[in-house]
C-alpha cells in the first residue's frame, strides 16, 4: 500500500464514493435537477468501476479506512448541504464539489494515461473515452453550477 500509484489510486476512489453519495441525495429531489444528478450517478459508478478494478489490476484492492473517512465526509457534507440543498446557496456548493471532484477525477484519467506507456499494469484502459466523458461531465455540472450562482448569492430582501 506504499506505492505512490496505490495511494493516487486509493485517494480518487474515496472521492468517487463520496461523489457517488451526494449524488443520490440530490438524486431524491423532484425538480430537473434530481434527475440530471440521478443520470450523472450512473456514469460516475461506471467510472468509480472503472478506477476499481484498475486499482484491483494494480494490486491496491480496497482500503476500507478510506472508503469509511470519505463515508464520513459525506455525512458531514450531508449535514451541511442536504439540509440545505432546498435552498440555492446550499445547492450551489453541492454542485461546486461535484465539479471540483470531476475536475480531479479528468486529472486522474490523464495521469493515467501518461503513466500507460510505462506501466503495463495500465495498458489496454480507453483513457481517451474517460478523459472526454470526464470533460463532458464537467462541463454539464458546471453549466448548472453556473445557473444556480445567480440566486445563490442573491441577497435577502
Amino acid at each position: 500500500m506504499n506505492e505512490p500509484l496505490t495511494i493516487y489510486l486509493q485517494d480518487h476512489l474515496a472521492g468517487a464514493t463520496a461523489a457517488i453519495e451526494l449524488l443520490q441525495v440530490m438524486g431524491e429531489r423532484t425538480d430537473p435537477l434530481g434527475g440530471f444528478a440521478k443520470h450523472l450517478l450512473t456514469e460516475i459508478e461506471v467510472d468509480r468501476e472503472t478506477l476499481q478494478r484498475l486499482a484491483d489490476k494494480v494490486g491496491s484492492g480496497e482500503n476500507v479506512i478510506k472508503e469509511v473517512a470519505s463515508w464520513l465526509s459525506e455525512k458531514v457534507t450531508r449535514l451541511k448541504f442536504g439540509h440545505g440543498m432546498a435552498d440555492p446557496f446550499g445547492t450551489f456548493q453541492a454542485i461546486e464539489f461535484l465539479s471540483l471532484g470531476i475536475l480531479g477525477k479528468l486529472a486522474l484519467w490523464r495521469a493515467l494515461e501518461t503513466l500507460s506507456l510505462s506501466d503495463t499494469r495500465l495498458s489496454g484502459v480507453p483513457f481517451n473515452e474517460l478523459v472526454l466523458r470526464a470533460k463532458t461531465q464537467f462541463s454539464q455540472v458546471e453549466e448548472r453550477r453556473l445557473e444556480i450562482a445567480g440566486t445563490a448569492f442573491r441577497l435577502p430582501n
